[in-house]
């Protein structure tokens, strides 16, 4: 019976290891995408860049509300994501709990290629006012991939 339990646990383990494996697999194909794309439109670009990714999470953008006297709150990727992206965040308006952006963290962060460049245009346009170039979604996601480990205690 123990080596029956070992088994399942096992099972279940690796089952989930996959699973996380492929969308991270998943996450570093749109990667390749968006430097294709990126490539095509700049014949000078050289790749992706996770630390520019990282520059442009934590990069914050005053949002005007139509009076330059009364500028709106800096905003950022960070502020509904959290500073560390294997985190759960919180959208700073709706407070509804938002699944970590990490691949590794979340297996179905890029699972539909469809959803993710409705979120990147959504939130694009909400945050820097303009969609995303490619050069920026595939820094990106790489460097959220290079995200892993959530914060200690955080659920």
């Amino acid at each position: 019976m123990k080596t029956y339990t070992t088994n399942i646990i096992v099972a279940l383990v690796l089952s989930f290891s996959c699973q996380a494996y492929a969308d991270i697999d998943t996450a570093q194909q749109l990667v390749k995408r968006y430097e294709a794309i990126a490539k095509m439109q700049d014949s000078t670009y050289t790749g992706s860049s996770a630390s520019e990714g990282k520059s442009f999470f934590y990069r914050e953008v005053i949002q005007f509300k139509g009076d330059r006297q009364n500028p709106g709150k800096p905003l950022a990727c960070a502020s509904c994501h959290t500073k560390n992206p294997a985190d759960f965040g919180k959208h700073i308006v709706t407070g509804k709990k938002i699944k970590p952006l990490s691949p590794v963290v979340n297996a179905k962060r890029f699972d539909d290629i469809e959803h993710v460049e409705k979120q990147f245009t959504e939130h694009c346009n909400e945050i820097i006012g303009s969609d995303c170039t490619p050069q920026e979604k595939a820094n990106y996601i790489a460097f959220l991939i290079e995200e892993k480990t959530p914060s200690l205690g955080k659920k």
